[in-house]
């Protein structure tokens, strides 16, 4: 190194260094930092209120001047572009520091040309805050944004110390900021078109404080995933001819004062019990208003804090694989809050949602809509879905209101709405984007599931993407749950003339891949709890359910069932609150839990109840239309042809001395009876068998005479023939 102080530097426009100065400069790098000079190089660093700053390379110091509004400047000779620090020396004392401003960028022009064509799969790793050698990478797309700023609890909130440059024409803003660590607490500053500065979150934080509070939080995973065994078994399973029975819960009031790994603890051994499948929690995502359960998303990518930590929840996403467990997640892109420090007017303009309030924003939510047609918004969206499969190791996303994306008139009246280019009623960019969301999550993660919540009739939702379908692995069966449910809810003398609505899912039953849900949405907002919709006593309301539940575990496809349905939770569910688990206290309860356990077993250990739920050989009615009985009688088959008969009973009467057609001779085992004493039923049944006598009935070449208990269910099973040794 030589003699530096006969260097020359270049002198910048006044203008330039004001806009640098007050971190409003769209490329404050090319100012900022270590730039080549005739014989050397000049740095410069922007230190406001220090008293002196000096360049600290090697074992060589450089005192820098002043020039401009905190800018210090000076040069050094040397041949090969040097390393440095800066250190500022201020009133309280000194800080030596690397410069983030002497640093390439840390999103490469791959990751860049991903973004601008909506095709970067790993979106999460190229923009947010990502640590990285060193220090923390920090991007954000604001593509109508004048100047970008990061604030954080490390720069004392203001940013004008850590000013963004723009990566050209991308929208994406870049900034390393080193030796930041874990833990920092970050926005960003975004200076508007209209000249106003506003304070946003990260889109893609990967955590954040604990509301109230709002700001985006660094964090680093280091979990060590042991569920490999799962994920390899996951891979080579066919969901659609494997057994699902899903419990739903909300994290924050299955029990009260739990968080992700006191959960883990707890869950895990109450849904082994029970002999559930699947859990499906409602949405994780960070959100600020508790009451909104989760489906009012401002944090797309970042686990609720208020639970623990990311690494906290792939503790016990992991632990429930390593249980045989698989999970299920709500996911929500059809709507965002409007909360000022969120996603809405991102950079001052519509940016994530659609700029025409027509379809840009929810009239029953009072939330915006996103702009799907905008290649960088589904590419977020997409990016999104596959976060969550991949770094989670979710087994499945449940999407929620499904309905609202496909229809442009949606809750709309009049001319409250914007037809599509062919003057349709379809939201064509919302099925562009739920398609590519489907094929490319399957194509990426063998095993896993997309569910829509859709609650129309709209065709091929889990058709194929190559077919035209929607591309979903499972659709929610909305009208069996409805027409159920409005027939479960009449006393049982008015049943008969309601019968339809019990069979009428069977006539579509094959038009989509089902799953039937009894979720969280039936049973708040003054809809009661299920037993509470139940008529009758509290004798009869418990049948009602016990029946109504083994007739679901019956029907053709899987099942979903709300947290304390499965014990009979009296009052409908408040988040507050949390369950009544002081009800199992009362034996009748505690009795329809072990019914509900019986049916997981009964289906889990029978193929017949689940191999073919989705094509027309795995159900045969015996007599659909018993009326006047209020009786339903069918038969599951599995692939080799083993059935199952099904009774239910929703009269308040038993029917002694039945006749039950049955496909072959022989006995049969009663292998449940949900009116069985130990359900906390009335013991009506058959002594656990019976055989066939007499002519067939029902169309079938056998029968049995069967007791068919009130307000109950039986299935039967062909006994198995004991051979001798």
């Amino acid at each position: 190194m030589t003699n530096s102080s006969a260097l020359s530097l270049p002198v910048l426009d006044s203008d330039l260094l004001d806009k640098v100065s007050n971190g409003k400069y769209h490329d404050p790098h090319s100012v900022l930092g270590v730039h080549p000079i005739d014989g050397g190089w000049v740095i410069r660093a922007i230190r406001p209120l220090a008293k002196q700053v000096f360049a600290i390379v090697g074992k060589t110091k450089v005192q820098l001047t002043h020039s401009f509004n905190g800018i210090f400047e000076g040069a050094v000779a040397a041949k090969s572009l040097p390393d440095y620090r800066i250190q500022a020396i201020y009133e309280d004392g000194e800080w030596l520091s690397d410069d983030g401003y002497r640093h390439p960028p840390t999103i490469g022009e791959i990751d860049l040309h991903l973004i601008r064509e909506g095709r970067h799969e790993e979106l999460w790793r190229a923009l947010g805050a990502n640590i990285k050698n060193g220090g923390v990478a920090f991007a954000v797309w604001a593509p109508n944004a004048e100047a970008v700023r990061v604030v954080g609890d490390f720069n004392g909130w203001s940013g004008i110390a850590h000013a963004m440059r723009v990566m050209g024409s991308s929208g994406v803003w870049e900034l390393f900021v080193p030796e930041l660590e874990v833990g920092a607490k970050y926005k960003f500053e975004i200076l508007t078109k209209a000249g106003k500065w506003i304070t946003k979150i990260d889109p893609l934080a990967k955590f954040a404080e604990i509301p109230p509070q709002t700001a985006s939080v660094v964090t680093e995973s280091s979990y060590q995933w042991k569920d490999r065994t799962w994920l390899n078994a996951r891979a080579k399973r066919d969901v659609l001819t494997s057994p699902m029975s899903i419990y739903e819960l909300h994290v924050g009031s299955w029990r009260n004062g739990l968080n992700y790994r006191t959960l883990a603890e707890e869950l895990i051994p109450y849904v082994k019990e029970l002999g559930f499948t699947h859990v499906e929690f409602m949405p994780i995502m960070e959100h600020p208003y508790a009451p909104s359960w989760g489906y009012q998303v401002t944090g797309y990518f970042a686990p609720t804090s208020r639970f623990g930590k990311p690494d906290d929840l792939r503790y016990l996403i992991d632990q429930l694989h390593q249980n045989g467990i698989g999970v299920i997640l709500d996911w929500v892109p059809a709507h965002f809050p409007k909360d000022e420090w969120a996603l809405g007017r991102f950079d001052g303009e519509p940016l994530y949602e659609h700029a025409d309030p027509r379809r840009g924003e929810h009239p029953d939510w009072g939330t915006f809509i996103f702009d799907f047609g905008r290649t960088e918004v589904k590419n977020f969206l997409v990016a999104n879905a596959l976060y969550w499969l991949e770094e989670f190791h979710i087994d499945g996303l449940r999407v929620d209101a499904v309905a609202s994306m496909l229809y442009l008139d949606y809750s709309r009246e009049g001319n409250d709405w914007l037809p599509n280019v062919n003057g349709g009623r379809e939201n064509l960019d919302a099925i562009a984007f739920m398609q590519e969301t489907n094929a490319t999550a399957y194509r990426r993660n063998p095993g896993i599931m997309m569910i829509a919540e859709e609650s129309t009739s709209w065709g091929g939702v889990s058709q194929p993407t190559d077919g035209g379908g929607l591309g979903y692995g499972f659709k929610w069966n909305m009208g069996w749950m409805n027409d159920s449910l409005r027939y479960i809810e009449k006393d049982p003398m008015y049943r008969s003339h309601h019968h339809g609505e019990l069979t009428f899912s069977m006539l579509y039953a094959y038009d989509e891949k089902f799953i039937l849900p009894i979720s969280h949405d039936e049973v708040v907002h003054g809809k009661g709890s299920l037993l509470a919709k139940m008529p009758g006593d509290r004798w009869q309301q418990l049948a009602n359910v016990r029946a109504y539940l083994a007739f679901m575990w019956a029907h053709p496809g899987k099942q979903l069932l709300f947290m304390g349905s499965e014990f009979g939770q009296q009052s409908e569910w408040n988040q507050e609150q949390g369950l009544e688990w002081s009800i199992l206290d009362q034996e009748p309860h505690r009795a329809l839990q072990t019914l509900v356990r019986e049916l997981n077993r009964n289906y889990s250990e029978n193929p017949a109840m689940w191999e073919q739920d989705h094509v027309p050989g795995g159900f045969q009615w015996v007599d659909g239309g018993n009326s006047a009985q209020n009786l339903l009688s069918f038969i599951r088959y599995d692939k080799k042809g083993n059935p199952i008969a099904c009774v239910i009973n929703f009269a308040g009467t038993p029917h002694f001395d039945f006749r039950l057609g049955l496909p072959k001779e022989g006995a049969w085992d009663e292998i449940l009876n949900t009116d069985s004493e130990n359900f906390g039923g009335s013991g009506v049944g058959n002594l656990g068998r019976v055989e066939t006598n007499g002519e067939g009935s029902h169309g079938q070449p056998f029968a049995a005479t069967i007791q068919v208990p009130p307000l109950g269910a039986v299935w039967f099973r062909p006994a198995k023939v004991s051979r001798a040794k």
